[in-house]
């Protein structure tokens, strides 16, 4: 008998973790943060008093936010009026979450912060020197510049229609830095095909003009060579 409602208690507490986790959108972000800084964890050589610390501040994020929900319930099930109690009640209950919770940036910052600072160092200095760094710098200003002269001029949208084509601009930022990576005639001429058809598929569709089609291709080859250029 003892043994039944000793395994009751273990189900219904599993029971409450899993209907928190179901209703509230926060304890969602803290099991998926928890889940994220425990994986993490594994590689890093943390000494057993680090991980207690490590797990305890986990727990204890979980424990005040079902405190949180808990007290929250509680109150909704009595009245569904506005009373400063009720207010009060849980104002404290989610400042407790909030302490919780900065106390586990605290810890998190002061558990990884010298493990990571110089291998974060070593992986931004490899990607800043990167093509593929460059390409999605190329792309981000050409978007940019997209969105800057459309909303300058105010014709059409980010996405469709204006003074250039920012579809066209683009399929040829693309196809300048896949050029560029690859130096490989081919592969630069199926790139440039595609970009053409782009271009050519807003035309058909009468988005754009041909000298706007043009306009944006200039704008994707030109931005996308400076950037090469100015890293290299």
């Amino acid at each position: 008998m003892k043994l039944m409602n000793l395994i009751d208690s273990f189900n219904y507490a599993i029971q409450g973790i899993v209907n928190t986790l179901k209703t509230e959108m926060n304890m969602k972000i803290h099991f998926l943060a928890a889940f994220l800084v425990i994986i993490t964890s594994l590689f890093f050589n943390f000494s057993k008093v680090e991980f207690l610390i490590l797990c305890f501040t986990i727990s204890l994020v979980i424990i005040t936010e079902m405190i949180n929900t808990a007290i929250e319930k509680t109150i909704d099930m009595f009245t569904t009026e506005y009373h400063p109690l009720a207010k009060t009640a849980k104002n404290v209950a989610a400042g407790a979450v909030l302490v919780s919770s900065v106390n586990a940036l605290v810890v998190g910052y002061l558990l990884f912060f010298e493990r990571i600072n110089p291998l974060t160092r070593i992986i931004l200095t490899k990607i800043k020197n990167s093509p593929i760094h460059l390409s999605f710098v190329s792309l981000a200003l050409v978007i940019m510049v997209i969105i800057i002269v459309k909303t300058k001029t105010k014709t059409g949208t980010p996405l469709q229609g204006g003074i250039l084509s920012g579809h066209t601009a683009l399929a040829c930022s693309m196809a300048t830095a896949i050029t560029i990576i690859a130096e490989n005639t081919l592969l630069a001429t199926l790139s440039f095909g595609i970009a053409i058809l782009v271009g050519e598929s807003r035309i058909e569709g009468k988005i754009h003009t041909p000298f706007q089609v043009l306009a944006g291709a200039i704008v994707g080859i030109l931005i996308t060579i400076i950037i090469f250029q100015f890293r290299g």
